[in-house]
């Protein structure tokens, strides 16, 4: 029996028109009214109704990227190499797939919202890119919706973000950790024992695993974190600027800053510039992913460069079967250690000769 747009607004207890709201993303609604109608929507396996339902054997040429943010060049390098795959020759039949590119705004609701419509859509395939948020509903929600999109024979590919275990998805995952710690141990390998450290979103993956690394290489040198050296923000460069001199108001000795990401790094850069403080020379200034503008700063960026390009190109071919997945359905990528003129010799040890 087919399920009706009626038999969601009854079980979630709302109008029609509601979950029409809720499904099309067209007008606000209360994030708990939201939650009810998607549950209601997994719940009840609605899909297609009304004249659609003769397509649900099939599955259509549409392709959904989801990204947090498409003007942030992280998101933006990764969405464009997986387009650029996708929209080539290969789809069914030799055609071509149509790359749906859908911004998050880095809403949980925004991001079930979107793969729920996907999913209505019978997109061919499915690839979300980035950290994913660290909240036990929404993994729990998040899993549901990817078990049952894979289920129904849309691909899922996950770009640059953690495997999502038992739900069919392929996983190309950035090694933050690694990363953060390698970067952090070449700070400490000039002789920096006073780092500040400037978190992004407290509920990120990446952020959790660059700080995890962050911290594991001063846990692995003997040297104790003092709990007004880390600031959670976000990943901009105001968030990077704004921190820094919150950073340096609590501790004015600090001899480097780590940022989150390159972008964080540049309102890092400029904040030390108008505490007429020099880089490197009396703070040392360190960011993540290596984004084009990084090489370009003045001084270039120390950072770590993650192959975003490479990995959506990857996910893109993936994505339409034209690469084979991981072994496991699980790949590591690990970035790569720039070293750059906006780290060097702490201050004090300037001239001593260590």
């Amino acid at each position: 029996m087919t399920v009706t747009l009626a038999d969601v607004a009854a079980r979630a207890q709302v109008s029609p028109a509601t979950v029409s709201r809720v499904l099309n993303g067209n007008y606000p609604v209360a994030a708990s009214t939201r939650e009810r109608v998607l549950r209601a929507v997994d719940e009840l396996d609605y899909v297609l109704n009304g004249p659609a339902s003769a397509l649900a054997a099939a599955t259509s040429d549409l392709v959904g990227i989801l990204v947090n943010d498409i003007a942030d060049p992280f998101f933006g390098i990764m969405a464009s190499a997986i387009q650029s795959e996708i929209g080539g020759p290969g789809g069914r039949a030799g055609g071509e797939r149509l790359a749906v590119v859908c911004s998050t705004g880095g809403s949980p609701e925004r991001e079930l919202t979107y793969l729920t419509l996907l999913q209505r859509q019978r997109a061919a395939a499915v690839v979300l890119t980035g950290g994913a948020i660290e909240n036990a509903a929404h993994t729990a929600a998040m899993a549901s919706k990817l078990r049952k999109l894979a289920e129904a024979g849309t691909r899922v590919v996950l770009c640059g973000r953690p495997p999502a275990p038992e739900t069919g998805a392929i996983a190309l995952t950035f090694d933050n950790r690694g990363g953060g710690r390698e970067l952090t141990e070449h700070l400490i390998g000039l002789g920096h024992r006073r780092l500040g450290y400037i978190a992004g979103p407290e509920e990120r993956t990446t952020t959790r695993h660059r700080l995890e690394g962050h911290r594991a290489a001063l846990e692995a040198h003997g040297i104790k974190e003092d709990p007004r050296w880390a600031v959670w923000g976000r990943y901009d460069r105001q968030s990077g600027y704004e921190a820094t001199l919150e950073l340096l108001r609590r501790d004015p000795s600090l001899t480097a800053v780590v940022a989150a990401n390159d972008s964080v790094a540049l309102g890092a850069c400029a904040a030390l510039r108008d505490l007429g403080r020099r880089i490197p020379d009396d703070v040392s200034v360190a960011g993540f992913d290596d984004l084009p503008f990084s090489v370009d700063a003045v001084p270039s960026l120390t950072t770590v460069r993650l192959p975003l390009a490479e990995a959506g190109a990857r996910a893109g071919r993936i994505t339409m079967g034209r690469e084979e997945p991981p072994p496991g359905g699980i790949a590591v990528i690990r970035g790569e250690l720039m070293v750059r003129g906006s780290a060097g010799v702490p201050r004090d040890l300037h001239g001593t000769g260590e």
